[in-house]
Order: structure tokens, then sequence, then C-alpha cells
């Protein structure tokens, strides 16, 4: 039998919450932040739900108390405190072995992600992912989501059809970007926010684990 024809050349992973298991982490530290600065706490609903967006419209929206002349110092809090726990973050389990069997099935894959180049670059320092994807976008080198921008750069640097580019993330930001870029998309139901508000993006899968992932991209990607 012949192998079944690749659905989608391009796979682009959102990283929080996504491949990266950081999103509690994430939440605790808007909320210090915008403490630190004399904010109220957001929710842990409503700090999850900005998780995705570049830095500072995320800490804008999570903080719309704080006046913006403090935007920067809720910046630098921000930073303080996920510096504080970044080396407790790791990959979820089985994320290594999902990349490297769609690399091995001749997809690209890259990242498209809401953090800053340095912050990606910094989560990428690690021996097991030298070399692992072929290309990364972050919100403050184009723009951030759910602009489609990052995504169309990567189909641009690829040479790949928008149609044939999947986006994976567990945020509506993430769906509505793909949307936006003309890029199907699959939603991940462990990450920030819940699956429910998936639907009205049409994801055309929405996985509960990254062994279901694995399997739905290993027969359908």
């Amino acid at each position: 039998m012949r192998p079944r024809p690749r659905q989608f050349d391009l796979i682009a992973f959102d990283w929080d919450g996504t491949l990266y298991d950081s999103t509690k982490v994430i939440v605790r530290c808007i909320q210090r932040a915008v403490v630190d600065v004399g904010g109220a706490m957001p929710t842990d609903t409503a700090a999850a739900y900005v998780i995705g967006m570049s830095l500072a419209q995320a800490l804008a929206r999570a903080a719309p108390d704080v006046p913006p002349e403090r935007y920067q110092e809720l910046g630098a809090r921000y930073r303080f405190h996920y510096h504080q726990h970044q080396d407790d973050l790791s990959l979820f389990d089985g994320v290594l072995a999902m990349l490297g069997d769609l690399k091995a099935g001749g997809h690209r894959i890259a990242v498209a992600t809401g953090k800053s180049r340095r912050g990606l670059d910094e989560a990428l320092h690690s021996a097991e992912l030298l070399g692992v994807f072929d290309g990364s976008r972050t919100a403050d080198e184009t723009a951030g989501k759910p602009h489609p921008r990052m995504l169309q750069e990567l189909v641009d640097e690829f040479g790949v059809e928008p149609q044939r580019t999947l986006m994976v993330g567990d945020t509506t930001h993430d769906l509505e970007m793909a949307r936006n870029a003309g890029c199907a998309s699959v939603g991940v139901s462990y990450g920030a926010h819940e699956p429910s508000a998936f639907d009205v993006l049409a994801p055309l899968h929405v996985a509960h684990s990254v062994r279901d992932l694995h399997d739905w991209l290993l027969a359908h990607g």
C-alpha cells in the first residue's frame, strides 16, 4: 500500500498551554504582577483568557484598572515573577515523540506564539529542542494574536499554501488567528481556554491530551 498523502505540509504550534505545561504558572504571574502595581487581582479565568496574546496586550486586558503609564512596570513585574518559576516548567509528556513522528513523516513544524523572541529562545534553549523546529514567529517580531501575520509569514517562509497549513493551539486567539490566515486549526482542551469556546471557530478536532493530539495528527495531518 502506498502511504496516505499528507493533508498539511506545515503544522504550527502555539507554545504555552499547547506544548509547554505553563498555564497555571502564567496565571499566577499575571495575578501577582497586577497586584504589585496596585491593580485588583484578576480572576483565574480572566488571567487565563489573555494567555496567547502579546505580553503588553495581555496585561492591559487583564488589568483594566491599571493606568497606561504603569504598563511598563506591570510588564517588568510579570517578567520578574515568571523568571522565578521558569526552571520549574517543562514540555507536556509525549510532545517530543509527537514532534519527532511529524518530522519523520515529512511535515514542517513551527512555533507561532504570543511570547517574545527572547522568551521563546530561553524556553527553546534545551538540548532536547535544538533543531526540532523548522521555524518560529513571536508576537514582538510580527503581530499579536489573533492577527494573522505570524502565520502568514511562516506560510511565506516555507512556500506552502494557507490551506495546507494547520495551527494547533489551546486558546480562541490561536484558532481565530488560523481562520484569519485562511488556515485550518486544531484545539487542545488541556490549556488556557475552555474548549466549549472553540465551537464557533470550527477546529477540525479538539484534542484532550497530547496522546490524542499525536494520534489525530498522524491519522489526519
